[in-house]
């Protein structure tokens, strides 16, 4: 049975919002630790998060992650959490009102990019300060990543 557990559930978890380099163009990048529920670890820890459609507030100068979907655990009982919930995140005041003061500028938003655990076994998850990109600008990055892969290719 341990050996079972211990392929079940990984210190490495690594999960990135791909979707946000396509859409935003990233700033500045903070690392912010989350507050979790009981079972919220163990499902992350299986690597069952979906970041596509999440993003950052701040309220009453808190930051908070919004939509950051955790599937429920599978061996949870009654004290299971809700999926979607909204989850608190842990910065220093002064990255919260440096962060709060940029993000209140026309055309910027803050989009957590990247959930991984730490070397201590804490969940944390890497926030970006962001500008949206316009149309012009996702077919400029695709005609460049063409171009490095057709340079590659003619390399080899």
């Amino acid at each position: 049975m341990k050996k079972q557990e211990k392929q079940r559930f990984s210190n490495q978890i690594n999960i990135s919002n791909r979707k946000a380099r396509y859409e935003y163009e990233l700033i500045d990048k903070y690392v912010a630790g989350m507050q979790l529920k009981g079972t919220e670890i163990k499902s992350i820890r299986e690597g069952k998060v979906t970041l596509s459609e999440a993003y950052c507030y701040f309220n009453k100068g808190e930051l908070f992650v919004k939509q950051m979907h955790i599937s429920p655990y599978a061996q949870g009982t009654h004290y299971n959490h809700v999926e979607d919930r909204e989850r608190k995140l842990l910065l220093q005041k002064r990255e919260i009102n440096k962060l709060e003061t940029k993000a209140t500028e026309k055309g910027m938003s803050i989009i957590p990019t990247k959930l991984f655990i730490n070397s201590r076994g804490f969940a944390k998850l890497e926030v970006a300060l962001a500008k949206g990109k316009k149309l012009h600008d996702k077919r400029d990055n695709i005609k460049e990543k063409d171009v490095k892969r057709d340079l590659a290719r003619m390399k080899f």
